[in-house]
């Protein structure tokens, strides 16, 4: 796990108030470690890593987790009498952390036909320019985060656009909920539409005033964003290295998703060893850096990754619609990179990291290794927040941690009713016997099996019911 700081959540109405006492009744799944890619029946030690807790309360207070404990031994001391929210027979997780989206995506998920750099001029730049306008950041960032938290999502780093008021909006409503939320203004001076364009210098001074107005304010953390290379200059990325120097700010960026676009960096920037070197000599790698995609890196790209601390958001879904190419997670977990998993909606065709994690099951059936859905789960939960640095706030089911949580029906639909019911019966009540339950689950599910999402303790999605 990477050591680094990131800002503790401050007073500063870090947990919305009226956040009342709560008790959730479910069978509780969580990660301890990770467990890695042996198979879930042979894996040494899965079963230490892999915590799973049926018919158990989970104690809600203050919007963190108070205690969990078996149902049988009934509620706390000082508890008695609380209201029990019974969720018997169904599967309560800590909301999935997707580690790379795109917000003002959400206006073009879904279009047909083109790769990578012709995607961004067809359909995402003319997206982006309308979030110059307040109000349209503003109902774009209330859309985009009701739709993560209906998809089982309860903390995201997010890409907003070129436009100060995109973030502002972000951080605002995120804020106002107490979301844990990583976001920055985009940095883009070329190669990019008119309205789409910042300056070096007027990019610095936006991105120091959202840095003093929201970074470390709740449960805000800033970003320095880099929408990739081409579209910045070395003075910009320069600038951006400087910018990385603020503690416990992060730094969002794509790298080697398509070899077009590896081919284009590589013409731009002839000095640099490599795309990523790129990133390494303007000082943009360090433990607190999360770069999307890496699919076309080479051995010396991963071994600087390792060394820097950095991880890589895998977007699966997006590397297959746009047709980038087939990341090789198992060949980075030997060589020791920190793997998250992202939707990367709108290249991505769902905000739901379950089917992002049957996508990732087939990027990865396609190069011989056979995904588990421990590695999975672990991935989009605790896996997440260590290479983030929050695993004491966010990614576990644990007193203390935050009650960012999620209750899910384990099927949907006769056809998954009927695989999970064979599956149930063939429980042993060992770790590597509910894995075939939990693997359908994973791979017919979606977010119709989603039930309730609560973010610090506070619902914000009920299934059939609008939250406010």
């Amino acid at each position: 796990m990477p050591v680094h700081a990131v800002p503790a959540l401050t007073q500063d109405a870090a947990i919305p108030p009226a956040t009342p006492r709560r008790v959730l009744r479910a069978d509780v799944l969580d990660f301890t470690g990770d467990p890695g890619f042996a198979a879930p029946a042979e894996a040494e030690g899965v079963a230490a890593s892999v915590r799973w807790r049926p018919d158990h309360l989970v104690c809600i207070e203050g919007g963190r987790i108070a205690a969990v404990r078996p149902a049988a031994e009934g509620l706390p001391a000082g508890w008695e009498g609380e209201d029990i929210g019974d969720h018997r027979g169904r599967l309560l997780m800590p909301g999935f952390i997707d580690t790379h989206v795109h917000c003002p995506q959400l206006d073009v998920i879904a279009s047909h036909g083109t790769a990578l750099l012709d995607w961004l001029n067809t359909y995402t730049f003319p997206a982006e320019r309308r979030y110059a306008d307040p109000e349209v950041s503003r109902q774009g960032a209330a859309r985009f985060l009701r739709a993560l938290w209906a998809h089982g999502s309860t903390s995201a780093v997010v890409f907003p656009t070129v436009h100060k008021v995109s973030a502002e909006a972000l951080f605002a409503q995120a804020h106002a909920q107490g979301m844990r939320l990583v976001t920055g203004k985009v940095l883009m001076n070329r190669f990019a539409p008119a309205g789409l364009l910042d300056d070096v210098d007027g990019a610095e001074r936006d991105c120091t005033e959202l840095i003093a107005r929201w970074h470390g304010r709740g449960r805000l953390a800033y970003a320095v964003t880099v929408r990739f290379a081409p579209t910045s200059t070395p003075e910009q990325l320069a600038m951006a290295g400087r910018l990385c120097q603020v503690p416990g700010t992060f730094m969002q960026t794509h790298v080697a998703e398509n070899q077009d676009e590896v081919r284009w960096v590589m013409s731009l920037y002839p000095q640099a060893r490599s795309y990523l070197d790129v990133y390494d000599r303007a000082g943009l790698l360090g433990p607190r850096a999360v770069l999307a995609h890496g699919i076309w890196l080479d051995a010396r790209d991963r071994a600087v990754l390792r060394e820097r601390g950095a991880q890589i958001a895998h977007c699966p879904g997006s590397n297959l619609f746009l047709g980038s190419g087939l990341f090789d997670w198992a060949q980075a977990q030997r060589e020791g990179l920190h793997v998250s998993l992202a939707s990367d909606v709108g290249g991505g065709t769902s905000l739901c990291l379950l089917r992002n994690m049957g996508d990732a099951y087939k990027v990865q059936a396609l190069q011989g290794t056979r995904l588990s859905a421990w590695k999975a789960l672990h991935a989009a939960t605790l896996g997440a927040a260590q290479a983030l640095g929050l695993d004491a706030e966010i990614g576990r089911v644990e007193p203390g941690c935050m009650a960012d949580l999620c209750v899910w029906d384990w099927a949907v639909g006769e056809v998954a009713g009927h695989r999970d019911a064979l599956a149930r019966e063939a429980l042993d009540g060992s770790a590597a016997g509910l894995h075939p339950r939990l693997f359908a689950w994973m791979t017919l599910g979606d977010e119709r099996n989603l039930a309730a999402t609560w973010v610090a303790g506070r619902p914000v999605y009920l299934r059939g019911e609008h939250v406010t």
